[in-house]
């Protein structure tokens, strides 16, 4: 009786155990997937003023949409350390302090802020698709925003210049193309959802 209770114990924590290892496994894929995507949109680029035009905007938006707050701060974490110890994920193959640093850099440390404001919309349980994707595009460009406000004020303060100089440099050109970036970050994640846990 006592080796039947025993091997009846032994089993659920096996069970517990291989579900955990299932789970960590498929959240790190999760985001091993989410900062291969933010690299290669990085490396995506048309090189314009001080600001390069890359698909980062697109990716970030959509990890944030899609994956949630969560694995998305992890995904962009990563991608900055990746950066920061030399690996070149930045726009133009770059990398380092110097770039992570340099007087952009604002923007690339706001993709957190942006992740997280897109992620947390994500939890906001509308069914409706149309409604779904209008709310995460509204979610989406209240992130950027906020991404858009940190990086000008890294901008505004490694320059020394106005907020005007670097709203014309580094925001203003890229509204339009961001814009509809962001658009089909929403698509694509209410079309997406369905398939991640």
């Amino acid at each position: 009786m006592k080796d039947r209770s025993v091997r009846s114990q032994e089993k659920p924590q096996k069970t517990n155990r291989e579900k955990f290892r299932k789970s960590a496994a498929r959240e790190m894929a999760y985001i091993a997937v989410s900062v291969a995507l933010i690299t290669i949109c990085a490396w995506i680029s048309v090189p314009v003023l001080q600001v390069p035009y890359t698909l980062q905007t697109l990716a970030v938006a959509l990890i944030g949409a899609l994956m949630g707050w969560k694995r998305g701060v992890a995904a962009v974490a990563v991608y900055i350390l990746m950066g920061l110890a030399g690996i070149p994920v930045f726009s133009n193959f770059n990398a380092g302090a110097g770039v992570l640093f340099g007087a952009t850099g604002g923007y690339i440390f706001g993709f957190l802020f942006a992740v997280v404001i897109s992620g947390l919309f994500k939890m906001i349980p509308i069914k409706n698709k149309w409604g779904r994707t209008a709310m995460l595009y509204g979610a989406n460009i209240i992130g950027l925003s906020v991404c858009y406000f940190f990086g000008t004020a890294w901008f505004t303060a490694m320059y020394h210049c106005s907020v005007a100089y670097a709203l014309t440099v580094c925001v203003l050109p890229y509204l339009i193309a961001d814009a509809i970036k962001l658009l089909v970050a929403a698509v694509l994640a209410v079309r997406l959802e369905h398939v991640i846990k």
